[in-house]
């Protein structure tokens, strides 16, 4: 047992690992060259990113869902840069939306650069996916649009709140479905779609990665409050100084509401604070740590880890199936 991608993840089949990791050094030279530009400066911004690493969670998605057809068909390794290019323009947007300073353990491209040059280094990623995408034919064309519409219109979602009446954590998980599920959901659907599997094969690995996509959005909501920046790759407690709502303070502030617990009230009438104050920041992120909200958004991470494994249930059992399985509890693992 080795392994390979993200968290940690053990493939059981020396085949599979060879594989893997092939199809995963093909994608990396594939981000190289794909943000390549005759301008130095453009290259530069453009790898800033890819150079800093991450945990190419996604690309192993299409590897290991390719599994199911032909692993060697030639779309495999396009579509997974195409998802891997999309996340990371997304990257370059939210660090200016949150005005994030590190990413990925270096200086965010916006503080490094300033707004303007992030936000247009993202629009210069999501051009190239285009780009790889016109040669994977219409229908991922289609494909892509339609998770991309549904990824900005779950940044909106955030950005314009619920609407009056909205159960909050019911609006934050639609939230998540579209920012971070559908692109997860897609990478599922590419290596199933290019390898030829079959249509239920697609369609149940598109299932699984909307699923998973959502307990890798809680595990990171969870990782906000409870990690260091040496874990995380960013500094703790971003999301909580910025105001960005995340399940942890959702569910807090749902138990204020419905408890009326001092404590709890105490600790919204902070969290409703100045928290660009480093001293007020630090006792709210401690408080948040220690508090019931944490360990129940752990457990919904749980619960939707579990769903998205539960979904692989009709697939052959084989050494990818099994790989996706420890996918999701790799991803429980991150939420502690």
């Amino acid at each position: 047992m080795t392994v390979v991608g993200p968290f940690g993840l053990s493939v059981r089949d020396q085949a599979l690992e060879t594989d893997v990791q092939a199809g995963l050094a093909a994608v990396e030279a594939g981000l190289l060259e794909a943000t390549k530009s005759e301008v130095p400066f453009i290259t530069e911004a453009a790898q800033h990113l890819v150079r800093a690493g991450g945990k190419r969670f996604r690309p192993l998605l299409v590897m290991l869902a390719s599994r199911f057809g032909d692993p060697y068909a030639p779309g495999i390794v396009p579509s997974a840069v195409v998802v891997e290019l999309t996340h990371l323009a997304t990257l370059y947007h939210d660090d200016v939306m949150d005005e994030a300073d590190v990413r990925r353990g270096v200086d965010s491209a916006n503080a490094r650069w300033g707004n303007s040059v992030a936000v247009l280094t993202g629009d210069f990623l999501f051009a190239r996916a285009s780009h790889i995408l016109a040669d994977l034919g219409p229908e991922a064309v289609r494909i892509q649009a339609e998770a991309f519409e549904r990824l900005v219109t779950g940044q909106i979602l955030e950005t314009a709140g619920p609407r009056d009446g909205r159960d909050p954590v019911a609006h934050y998980l639609d939230v998540i479905a579209g920012k971070t599920g559908s692109l997860i959901a897609v990478s599922g659907r590419f290596g199933a779609l290019m390898s030829g599997a079959d249509e239920s094969v697609v369609d149940i690995l598109t299932q699984y990665g909307e699923r998973l996509g959502t307990a890798f959005q809680l595990a990171d909501d969870v990782l906000d409050i409870a990690s260091d920046s040496h874990e995380s790759g960013k500094t703790p407690g971003t999301d909580l100084r910025e105001g960005i709502p995340t399940l942890p303070v959702l569910l807090l502030r749902e138990r204020a509401e419905r408890d009326g617990r001092e404590e709890d009230l105490e600790l919204v009438r902070l969290l409703d604070g100045d928290l660009t104050d480093d001293v007020l920041h630090a006792e709210v992120l401690a408080r948040l740590r220690v508090h019931p909200a944490l360990e129940q958004a752990r457990r919904d991470t749980i619960r939707y880890a579990q769903d998205a494994r539960a979904t692989l249930a009709p697939l052959p059992e084989c050494f990818a199936k099994s790989a996706l399985e420890e996918l999701c509890d790799a991803v429980v693992h991150r939420a502690g």
